[in-house]
């Protein structure tokens, strides 16, 4: 039998595919491109925005027209929040929603073997689907009615998909914590994949030396608000951070995002210390207006964020005292921003631009226009900005970025740094990214591929 799998949306998703395929490829499956006819089709999916949402729709469809009696298997954040709709789609044998997730590969194995599609008929019917209820009646929803709906998988008690990817040669994202309790106006990650909770670090350390058995030479730690890892098993994001750092064979690590408020002085002067752990962070912003921040329950103020910016350069950037610090990179900060929020004046929005261009001037910052998402507080509010006016706002942030960005490059000119190469040939060169994320390319060597090598940028 042939499988095909298609991914939407964050690293996470991205790592939980790989998982669900390692497991159908034990059990004898072929996998083949999605864009070629199989026996089944697996789609993980996002709902961060109504543009994702349609994507997975459009995906589902083609799939079903290029094989007609295949098997299409849904899971991800979209299943979760529409899942009767989607049931509902031509060719759909089976929705996972977010407490069904470790049943992927089980269920759709019975399924397949019993050729008749009844098979699964016994599985659990998850959780009820959130749906598009009036927009104001949606500040109803908490924490706790959330928890009290969804079951205690939901509340951080049940199942949690132990996930790493493994499609690349030398990074691999491994998933330890999944879930989010902060409940922003504007997000539905809280009700598509339920509250905070994570894996043990024993679990994780494991997994990590099943990577490095595979030769992988770099791990992205991802969750959906990493930071908070331990609040279902009584451990520390630090804890979990210095026994990774002791498994051999992983020769560096990155924090694909963390909250502002959940990273610490100790895990800044541990890191900065001269662990595996690069000089590179992924910090969600989201707005540089105090009144915005507030209003959709950010848990942080923008000074607040400037200082934890300028802690992390006043440890880990290099000094110009001596030679030596001379030759040393500067920290990369990756830097979220949601442009065209509810509410944001266009004087609020100012504050924004210049919060990012003359207070914190981040390497990168990764734009995205407010998507108003039916359950959400922030899509009952009446202030809502258009549509024409957040694409001028993206476009100007966007323009913001890649002066950024070219300051930052400039700025490292000249330094020392070190570079993984990866295995993507394009027009006879080969790249890889510094610890400090900076894209560099060279004349493909084979024998190059998945080591690190000192570099002058």
């Amino acid at each position: 039998m042939k499988i095909a799998f298609l991914t939407f949306g964050c690293k996470l998703n991205y790592a939980e595919t790989s998982t669900y395929e390692r497991g159908f490829v034990e059990n004898g499956l072929t996998v083949v491109p999605w864009e070629e006819t199989a026996d089944a089709y697996l789609v993980n999916t996002c709902s961060v925005t109504e543009r994702a949402e349609k994507k997975c729709r459009n995906a589902i469809r083609r799939m079903h027209r290029l094989s007609p009696e295949a098997r299409i298997i849904v899971t991800g954040c979209y299943a979760e929040l529409r899942k009767e709709s989607l049931q509902a789609m031509p060719g759909v044998a089976l929705v996972f929603g977010a407490k069904e997730k470790t049943k992927v590969v089980k269920d759709t194995l019975a399924l397949l073997r019993s050729g008749d599609g009844t098979a699964g008929a016994g599985l659990a019917a998850g959780p009820a689907e959130v749906g598009s209820p009036e927009p104001e009646a949606a500040d109803a929803r908490t924490t706790e009615t959330v928890a009290a709906a969804a079951g205690p998988a939901r509340a951080g008690e049940g199942d949690i998909l132990e996930a790493y990817s493994s499609g690349e040669r030398t990074r691999s994202f491994l998933k330890v914590q999944d879930g989010c309790n902060n409940f922003c106006a504007y997000c539905t990650v809280p009700y598509a994949r339920g509250l905070s909770r994570n894996i043990p670090i024993a679990d994780a350390v494991a997994q990590a030396g099943r990577i490095a058995a595979e030769g992988i030479k770099e791990i992205v730690i991802t969750g959906v608000n990493t930071g908070d890892f331990g609040r279902s098993t009584g451990e520390s994001f630090l804890e979990l951070l210095k026994r990774l750092e002791e498994v051999e064979g992983i020769e560096r690590y990155r924090i694909s995002s963390i909250e502002p408020n959940l990273i610490t002085e100790d895990i800044i002067r541990w890191i900065a210390s001269g662990t595996k752990f690069q000089p590179h962070f992924h910090i969600p912003l989201q707005s540089g207006s105090d009144t915005v921040l507030k209003r959709v329950g950010r848990k942080y103020s923008t000074s607040f964020f400037e200082e934890k910016i300028a802690l992390i350069r006043e440890v880990m950037d290099p000094g110009e005292g001596t030679p030596e610090a001379r030759l040393k990179p500067y920290v990369f900060f990756g830097i979220d921003v949601i442009a065209g929020l509810p509410g944001e004046t266009p004087e609020l929005f100012e504050e924004t631009f210049r919060f990012l261009a003359e207070r914190i001037r981040p390497a990168f910052i990764h734009v995205f226009p407010y998507s108003r998402r039916p359950g959400t507080p922030a899509a009952g509010w009446k202030d809502q900005v258009r549509d024409g006016v957040k694409t001028e706002r993206v476009e100007r942030l966007e323009r913001l970025c890649t002066d950024l960005h070219a300051s930052f490059v400039e700025k490292n000119r000249g330094r020392h740094s070190k570079v993984l190469w990866e295995s993507d040939l394009k027009d006879g060169m080969m790249g890889g990214y510094t610890g400090n994320y900076i894209r560099v390319e060279r004349p493909w060597d084979q024998a190059r591929v998945n080591t690190i090598e000192d570099v002058i940028i």
